[in-house]
């Protein structure tokens, strides 16, 4: 079952179910793949979109959450918190800084970096290598703090 299928499906699932939250965030989503269908790009729809697409909104859903955060707004940043879970459902299983430090360690092997100087030469296939599956911040964070201490 593609993603596109699998949204509709829940999308009906959360219908007959009554949870708000989950038939509003289903909803936002699949209102995104609409969107991009839409769009006039001549891009057909894949799996690959559909991971920018909800790797886009689980950023903003995060960047909502921090927003929230800091301006004492617990009540808006729970409702985000509990989005950004039912968005992650749809994601690949997000690596932790270990898992994520491993797999930079064997590019930054691959590639021969030694140094902060050869970031340019770690960070773009670190990005390709665990796009989807962690944040790209995250990715940029971890790969700096390991090539500055070599």
């Amino acid at each position: 079952m593609n993603l596109k299928d699998k949204i509709n499906n829940d999308l009906k699932d959360a219908m007959k179910s009554g949870d708000k939250i989950r038939l509003e965030t289903i909803r936002s989503i699949r209102a995104l793949i609409l969107e991009f269908d839409k769009s006039g790009s001549g891009k057909e729809f894949n799996d690959e979109e559909g991971l920018k697409i909800l790797t886009a909104a689980a950023k903003k859903r995060k960047e909502a959450i921090e927003q929230y955060t800091k301006a004492k707004r617990q009540d808006l940043a729970d409702k985000e918190i509990a989005e950004l879970k039912i968005i992650e459902e749809y994601l690949p299983k997000q690596l932790n800084e270990n898992e994520i430090l491993e797999e930079v360690k064997k590019i930054a092997s691959e590639v021969g970096a030694k140094d902060k100087n050869d970031f340019s030469k770690v960070m773009p296939v670190a990005a390709k290598t665990l796009k989807g599956k962690a944040d790209g911040k995250l990715i940029r964070e971890i790969v700096e703090k390991f090539l500055g201490n070599n």
